[in-house]
């Protein structure tokens, strides 16, 4: 007589599969990398990387030090980065430390940011598939 209704099945494999799809590593504060990193997807950096980092959004925290080249879509950076910054969309907070060249299509840099490297808009007809990871 009195019965619940449960959502159909069809859609709650679609919110499923959605949520396996989209994906956020995190690397602590107490991991260090020696290596390069790939990741297809987002990526939150607390610890310390030595090596490149390719991904589709990073974020990296204020104690946090890159030691080589970053390649994304998006960046936030607020800890010290040693290395050649390649992005379109670049966030410089105050607390970053940055030291190389940095190649932008849009750039906001927080009052009290330190940069020791040349900012360049990136050129038209940069390849745009250099964060696409495969595999």
């Amino acid at each position: 007589m009195f019965s619940k209704k449960s959502a159909p099945q069809t859609v709650r494999s679609q919110q499923d599969r959605q949520m396996a799809g989209s994906t956020f590593s995190v690397f602590g504060a107490d991991t260090r990398i020696k290596g390069d990193v790939q990741a297809g997807a987002d990526l939150h950096i607390d610890g310390g990387v030595e090596g490149d980092v390719t991904c589709t959004s990073l974020v990296q925290g204020e104690s946090s030090l890159i030691e080589g080249a970053i390649r994304a879509e998006s960046a936030r950076l607020a800890g010290t980065v040693k290395g050649t910054i390649t992005v379109r969309e670049l966030v410089v907070l105050k607390t970053a430390r940055i030291h190389g060249d940095v190649h932008y299509d849009a750039l906001t840099i927080e009052q009290g940011a330190q940069v020791d490297g040349r900012f360049a808009p990136r050129a038209a007809g940069v390849d745009d598939t250099v964060v696409a990871i495969n595999g």
